[in-house]
């Protein structure tokens, strides 16, 4: 009987260390701020399944048009908007820094950017909603990320208002909005890459 008391004990005692182990981890990844880089490599594993990707539409004509009334400053607080790359076709990436799945797929986006960086008639925005854009600029320059970011100067227009990031637009050389992906997606994917590289080129 005592024995079993005893086993008993040091399971207790053994279960008690191990979720106090769990809970200091969880504690230190969190006051760190590192949860949101861990929770986000994480969520990377599941993007590299290629079971979540961005829908292609077939037809870009019929979708509606984009506005171009669409604010942002560059990392020397110069202001720009859509329209002054009207004629392109834009990947607009709106994202934060304090985001996971922002940053599970900003690897995808950086592979993206690699491969069609010098195509004619592509260009990338990427614009951060962190409060303090310095932050942005931190998570770019720690991980190893080229591509160009923003930030926002004045509120999304109607079109852009999405109550989650990242979401992601992609607007036609006409001015279509002809695709919107709300959450965290695979986007260096040869089928992305051909939809991109036709509508530059059409």
């Amino acid at each position: 009987m005592n024995d079993k008391k005893e086993k008993k004990t040091k399971s207790t005692r053994r279960n008690l260390i191990e979720w106090g182990v769990i809970i200091a981890i969880g504690a230190t990844l969190y006051l760190t701020g590192l949860h949101t880089e861990v929770i986000g490599t994480l969520q990377r594993g599941l993007l590299a399944t290629g079971l979540i990707k961005p829908s292609i539409p077939e037809e870009t004509e019929e979708h509606p048009p984009a506005s171009m009334e669409f604010y942002f400053a560059d990392e020397d607080s110069s202001v720009q908007n859509l329209a002054a790359f009207e004629g392109n076709v834009i990947f607009l990436n709106i994202w934060a820094s304090w985001c996971p799945p922002c940053i599970a797929e900003m690897p995808s986006i950086q592979n993206l950017y690699n491969d069609l960086k010098d195509t004619d008639g592509i260009t990338f925005l990427l614009v951060s909603v962190d409060e303090d854009f310095e932050r942005a600029k931190g998570f770019m320059e720690r991980r190893g990320f080229e591509m160009p970011i923003y930030h926002f100067r004045t509120k999304q227009p109607g079109t852009y208002e999405s109550t989650m990031i990242p979401t992601t637009y992609v607007i036609s050389p006409n001015k279509r909005l002809v695709m919107e992906k709300r959450g965290f997606a695979k986007y260096d994917t040869e089928e992305f890459k051909t939809f991109l590289k036709d509508m530059a080129e059409s």
